[in-house]
């Protein structure tokens, strides 16, 4: 068995989901300390008429600074999930794919989720399912895995069995590859060079959350992100 590991970003880059298309399972770390500064756990970017199109989740952080992923709260004051679902539907009205996508997006937005890692867990699973992935998904939390770094890739491995970890070559640097090999398990890397695909406002931009690419070209997602893969 192959796994790999990702964050339960916000709105992910089609990255995750081609780690997904060559691993068996893919678990999601949301039991992991919620990153500290900037990062895609609450932001991701998608595209308008201007260029770059943030959308940012606001959530709870005094106070709770080590706080796992799966703990961490959004901040329900104001009307983001509007303003949000505005922006997409200005941006998006025209792409072919959105008047498909569009309606399960607002349905998900509208369940008004107490937790970060509700609403990012179920955005992944939408692009998840759209992309027809026929690999597992699970969380960390669901597995009582233990150990940081290396030690909890390590764990998770040898919970579910796997032979086999999958990362990208960014990651090499940072893995303790003498912690996979004394359990057994093989740590294999692969390159990404991130796709180029029809859009919308202008001048292709890289590495836009996934969602861009799907409202864009809907069931050809999974031939082009699989394109990105260098081995």
């Amino acid at each position: 068995m192959i796994v790999s590991t990702h964050q339960p970003v916000f709105l992910p880059w089609p990255g995750l989901f081609l780690k997904a298309m060559k691993s068996d399972c893919t678990v999601l770390l949301d039991a992991v300390q919620f990153p500290r500064g900037r990062g895609w756990m609450t932001r991701n970017r998608l595209k308008n008429e201007r260029g770059e199109l943030w959308l940012r989740v606001p959530v709870h952080r005094k106070g709770r600074g080590l706080a796992p992923i799966n703990e961490v709260e959004i901040v329900h004051a104001g009307e983001w999930p509007t303003r949000h679902l505005k922006s997409i539907r200005q941006s998006y009205k025209n792409a072919p794919y959105f008047d498909e996508f569009f309606p399960v997006i607002e349905a998900l937005y509208r369940e008004n989720h107490e937790l970060l890692s509700e609403l990012n867990i179920g955005l992944i699973k939408l692009l998840w399912d759209a992309l027809s992935l026929g690999s597992n998904l699970v969380l960390q939390s669901e597995l009582g895995a233990r150990g940081r770094g290396t030690e909890l890739l390590v764990d998770l491995c040898s919970r579910l069995g796997a032979s086999e970890w999958l990362g990208f070559r960014a990651q090499e640097g940072h893995v303790d590859s003498s912690l996979f090999e004394a359990g057994g398990i093989t740590a294999r890397y692969i390159g990404y060079n991130p796709p180029v695909y029809p859009q919308l406002w202008g001048d292709f931009i890289y590495n836009l959350s996934a969602l861009d690419m799907l409202l864009n070209c809907g069931p050809k997602c999974s031939k082009i992100t699989a394109g990105g893969m260098k081995e």
